[in-house]
């Protein structure tokens, strides 16, 4: 369960976010639309305290985040970035790094893992992705899509219990943005919380039980159509 209560965050005098109050059942597949400069991006970003807040509460994945959390929280917001992955719209891929090592760096160095294990998991990721025949290439020989979904093997291989996609599909073409969001469905079907930022509704309604719309820094939830 993810609960959000009286989130709060402000730029210097500019309101982002007002007193935002929302809640995801486990399991649960969230669209996020609205007007570029609504909050979206910073709701998502406050999820895993890459945006700290001013006011309000959330639990997400067993961590609770408030305001302040500073120096003092920096291994309880590491755990937490563990356990909520982030997907961005620009890949962030490393161009000196084949694939799997891409996908595996963050268990090996962060997490030490061994490098067999980590090879090993990452491997698995990456057939299921489609990709098992890509771990030794390199971004520059990739598609957008496959980039995208090197980009999602990379944020599953902490296991994360929530995932959150910020306009995953919004730069890749017609038949890529196909590929990505059949890797979606089917992270959905397995019960992985997922919330997704994005411009092209029609696209995720199928797999997204509710929609919420952030515009002015206001969240209005309905179900999906």
């Amino acid at each position: 369960m993810i609960r959000i209560r009286g989130v709060h965050k402000h730029y210097d005098k500019r309101v982002v976010l007002r007193e935002v109050d929302a809640e995801v059942a486990p399991g649960t597949t969230v669209a996020i639309v609205g007007p570029s400069g609504g909050g979206k991006s910073t709701l998502l970003r406050c999820l895993n305290y890459l945006s700290p807040f001013e006011r309000g509460s959330i639990e997400i994945a067993g961590f609770t985040l408030t305001p302040g959390m500073g120096a003092q929280s920096r291994a309880t917001i590491q755990k937490l970035r563990a356990a909520v992955g982030m997907v961005f719209q620009e890949f962030h891929l490393f161009p000196h790094l084949t694939v799997l090592e891409n996908v595996t760096l963050a268990a090996r160095v962060v997490g030490k893992r061994p490098a067999r294990l980590a090879q090993r998991d990452a491997r698995q990721l990456l057939d299921r992705l489609a990709l098992g025949d890509r771990g030794d290439s390199y971004p520059a020989q990739l598609s957008g899509g496959q980039k995208q979904r090197v980009a999602i093997a990379r944020a599953l291989a902490h296991k994360p219990r929530v995932l959150l996609f910020d306009e995953p599909t919004s730069a890749l073409d017609p038949e890529l943005r196909a590929e990505v969001v059949e890797v979606m469905r089917g992270l959905a079907r397995d019960g992985l919380t997922m919330l997704v930022i994005t411009h092209e509704l029609p696209l995720f309604a199928p797999i997204a039980s509710q929609v919420w719309t952030v515009d002015r820094g206001t969240l209005r939830a309905q179900p999906a159509p």
